[in-house]
């Protein structure tokens, strides 16, 4: 019985991609050559070499505190001005485009602090 036209040219498909992949998996894998730029363990410091020292953790955490303190107090006026420009709304208008910008502002000034203090 002869097979008709596309399931014999399906059969040599089939047999022709088991029969690659059989060849692709026995060769082996270049080995990746290393990157000219990669940095060398002879460089000095600070340029590709090994890391400079740290500066003193101490330091830069009260840097960082007395940083997140000022934003902080920066928040707390932000929030106080939109507080009172809320009061002036009443309940029917729509609410300004300053109070929308101040939201905003108050916002991204929340996400710094919040990143500042997870660092």
């Amino acid at each position: 019985m002869l097979l008709p036209r596309w399931r014999l040219l399906f059969a040599t498909l089939v047999v022709a991609v088991v029969s690659a992949m059989t060849l692709l998996s026995a060769t082996q894998r270049p080995q990746p050559i290393p990157s000219p730029n990669a940095p060398s363990q002879s460089a000095p410091n600070g340029m590709n070499g090994p890391p400079l020292k740290d500066p003193d953790a101490k330091v830069l955490d009260k840097q960082n505190q007395a940083e997140v303190k000022a934003e902080v107090e920066k928040l707390y006026a932000l929030v106080f001005e939109l507080r009172e420009e809320m009061k002036q709304v009443n309940g029917n208008s729509t609410l300004s485009v300053t109070v929308v910008r101040k939201a905003q502002q108050i916002e991204k000034l929340a996400k710094e602090i919040k990143d500042r203090a997870k660092n």
